[in-house]
């Protein structure tokens, strides 16, 4: 099998190059192709446990289900997750394998082809259909030399690209025109075709703007995508947008928007709940007053740690908890409950040791080997019965007499983080706390609501990808799509 092989990119990043991909892989498999996602290079700090025992970037495990596969780490061989504002931590085939500068990643890039090209062949033996996304913007002249995430690849394979961008920040037009003149000859003939992307109001006062793209620059115009109000589909890595304050919310969730924040999607049920308010609170505002804090992931412990400090953060908790307020933290911010953090091989920056909030007698040490697991159990605690799902991302092994009033019990017979005495901390490595709805219901109740409305993440995602694929049928040239992917001549059994 050598699959057809069509690369989305954008003009600029959250152009909806992820939901475009998403959408053509569930619009693929709904004509019985065996497709697949894949993104060459990914930066993101949100991540997943892929079936094969990796990490990869989250937005992959997404289009992996749109495509009705499980995740594997040939879906996004190169991932890179920052840990400072210049340096990264570098991971090939779902395996942390070195911390690079943005210099020395560069001169890495030969060896992270090699990895990209190696995941290519293999999905283009076993699908019929590969739908790539690119990152960032392929206009981004000085990162040309060398490129795998972009036209470094589409070249470097042959295949023909999309181009999409997102009328909603305005500027269509010109980032178009202008993102097609700062690419090579040969770069320009590879582009296919534009989408436009979140588009609200008459098509009719647009449709002058689309006839003009098309005479000025010789390439179709696919369709445009209509701006979908509610839908949930997970963010690839920056904070989602702020949301009006709900006006029925019965429970006040805040959680600090830390810089090196990771797997905000932890909190895509709380945003998600009809009864919650759940808000992230950045630098230069002041933690509120709110019924639950939760303390995210992070990539760099100790410098969230210190971040959290200097925006009183550690007295704003000592105060929620004196007035009866819950707190939740998850993988790092577990961590930062603790009373120390000790990083000795600098594996997040300068070797060290940070004193931590100390609200669990724990303290963790970070070690070299990180810790990958997909995993499933119940809570240790109030509802026995619920059941949890997700995984385990976290290099930090934690010790200390809290963990003997563990938080979770997985089904592998381990027990997994701690519940403070008096019942109002808990901490756990558990990304996707929330995401089962038995789960949910039993947090929100230990948090004080009552009776919670029930709420299905997975039902949410699911239905976001099919309304996904719709907007593609309705809108987008399918038979031009069709075409591209031999569906007029091939026999498509998945």
């Amino acid at each position: 099998m050598s699959a057809r092989v069509l690369m989305v990119q954008g003009c600029t990043s959250d152009a909806g190059k992820s939901a475009l991909v998403t959408a053509l892989c569930r619009w693929l498999r709904r004509r019985g192709v065996a497709v697949a996602p894949f993104k060459p290079q990914n930066m993101a700090l949100n991540s997943a446990v892929a079936a094969d025992g990796g990490e990869i970037g989250r937005a992959q495990a997404v289009q992996a289900q749109a495509a009705g596969l499980a995740p594997h780490t040939d879906f996004n061989p190169i991932l890179l997750k920052p840990n400072s504002d210049t340096g990264a931590q570098v991971i090939v085939h779902g395996r942390a394998v070195a911390n690079l500068d943005a210099r020395a990643y560069h001169d890495y890039k030969r060896t992270a082809m090699a990895a990209v090209l190696a995941s290519h062949a293999r999905l283009c033996e076993r699908f019929q259909a590969v739908v790539v996304e690119g990152a960032g913007s392929p206009a981004e002249i000085n990162l040309r030399d060398r490129d795998i995430a972009n036209m470094g690849y589409a070249e470097a394979v042959d295949c023909p690209v999309v181009l999409i961008a997102d009328i909603d920040r305005g500027g269509v037009f010109a980032h178009l025109v202008g993102t097609l003149a700062l690419l090579s000859h040969r770069e320009r003939a590879r582009v296919v075709g534009f989408v436009i992307n979140r588009f609200r109001g008459d098509i009719a006062l647009l449709q002058p703007g689309l006839d003009w793209l098309e005479r000025e620059t010789g390439k179709p115009v696919l369709g445009v995508l209509p701006y979908l109000h509610g839908l949930h589909l997970e963010a690839e890595d920056a904070l989602p947008r702020a949301a009006a304050a709900k006006a029925g919310a019965r429970l006040r969730v805040a959680v600090p928007a830390l810089p090196r924040i990771s797997n905000h999607n932890d909190f895509d049920a709380l945003r998600a709940h009809p009864q919650v308010d759940c808000r992230f609170v950045g630098p230069g505002e002041t933690p509120p007053a709110c019924d639950l804090i939760v303390l995210p992931g992070s990539k760099s412990t100790r410098a969230d740690l210190d971040w959290l400090r200097r925006h009183g953060w550690g007295e704003a908790i000592a105060r929620h908890l004196r007035y009866g307020g819950r707190v939740i933290g998850i993988c790092g911010g577990l961590q930062m409950l603790g009373r120390a953090v000790h990083d000795p091989h600098g594996i997040e920056g300068e070797p060290g040791s940070s004193a931590g909030l100390g609200w669990l007698e724990l303290e963790t040490t970070l070690e070299p080997h990180k810790q990958l697991r997909n995993v499933r159990g119940r809570f240790a605690f109030d509802d026995e019965s619920a059941t949890v799902a997700g995984y385990e991302i976290h290099c930090g092994v934690s010790r200390g007499p809290a963990l003997q009033r563990p938080a979770l019990r997985f089904d592998d017979g381990r027990d997994d983080g701690a519940l403070s005495a008096d019942g109002q901390v808990l901490g756990t490595y558990l990304h996707g706390l929330f995401d089962q709805p038995q789960a949910l219901a039993a947090l929100l109740r230990w948090a004080g609501l009552e009776g919670a409305e029930p709420l299905d993440l997975g039902a949410l995602r699911e239905a976001g990808i099919e309304r996904l694929a719709d907007a593609v049928e309705a809108h987008l040239d399918t038979a031009r799509l069709a075409r591209w992917f031999g569906l007029e001549d091939a026999a498509c059994t998945a």
